[in-house]
């Protein structure tokens, strides 16, 4: 078996939460959706039923073990993921215009549009329009249950807007902008008082170490990871998830 290394998992410890209660995931707008979508359901199908069903979305038998296994959820959490995903798309597929449709109903102060662009192609991994519930529920896992590494390289991928492996002071400042949009005049407090511009600024200056004019994953990380102001407003990102 592997050897327990306690001493191995402590670096970052104090980002990791243990697992996140029923009300921790119900600050997930995606999972808010999801989840009112199954208590308007009534109780319905019964847990052998969505076995059932994700054994064919998976197309072989051990579907649920393996989507088990590739998150940080429990079956019954991946259960009751799924019939709320299959009941609000029937199809088993979300497209962006669902999630424009879920934030602007959680953002109704501002114009949440564009982030809603933004982040449907962060989850839409193979960039063919639509997303899969195995691709909904693997980046799920990774914004609400993963280390701060794995949030920090989703977090590069939603700000690396073309996919290039870089960040310009561009992607930066369009997804800034997206969220301040969203957000309408109530701000996140901590970012009240500056324009994005302004907070790009700061950021971007502080992560291109190299001063070539982009970030890469590596300069992205390190710096979240050293710098306190940014890793705050990374967990207040997680707010508009």
């Amino acid at each position: 078996g592997k050897d327990p290394n306690p001493i191995g998992q402590t670096e970052g410890s104090k980002w990791q939460k243990p697992r996140l209660s029923r009300k921790s995931l119900m600050k997930c707008c995606l999972v808010k959706w999801i989840i009112a979508s199954t208590t308007q359901q009534g109780p319905g199908k019964d847990s052998s039923d969505s076995d059932l069903e994700l054994s064919m979305v998976r197309h072989q038998p051990e579907g649920l073990e393996q989507l088990q296994a590739q998150t940080q959820f429990t079956r019954k959490e991946l259960q009751s993921l799924y019939r709320g995903f299959k009941n609000e798309c029937p199809s088993g597929l979300v497209d962006e215009e669902t999630f424009k449709t879920i934030y602007s109903q959680f953002f109704p102060q501002g114009d949440a549009t564009t982030y809603a662009h933004f982040l449907f192609n962060a989850f839409d991994m193979d960039r063919n329009g639509s997303i899969r519930f195995e691709d909904f529920v693997l980046g799920l896992s990774v914004l609400l249950r993963g280390s701060v590494t794995e949030k920090l390289r989703w977090a590069f991928n939603l700000y690396d807007i073309n996919k290039d492996g870089y960040i310009t002071k561009e992607e930066m400042l369009a997804i800034m902008t997206s969220i301040y949009d969203m957000m309408g005049r109530c701000t996140l407090p901590s970012v009240r008082d500056d324009s994005p511009f302004e907070h790009v600024e700061k950021f971007f200056q502080k992560m291109d170490r190299n001063r070539d004019g982009v970030v890469t994953i590596d300069e992205f990380i390190e710096t979240c990871q050293k710098d306190e102001s940014i890793m705050a407003s990374m967990q207040l990102f997680e707010n508009v998830i």
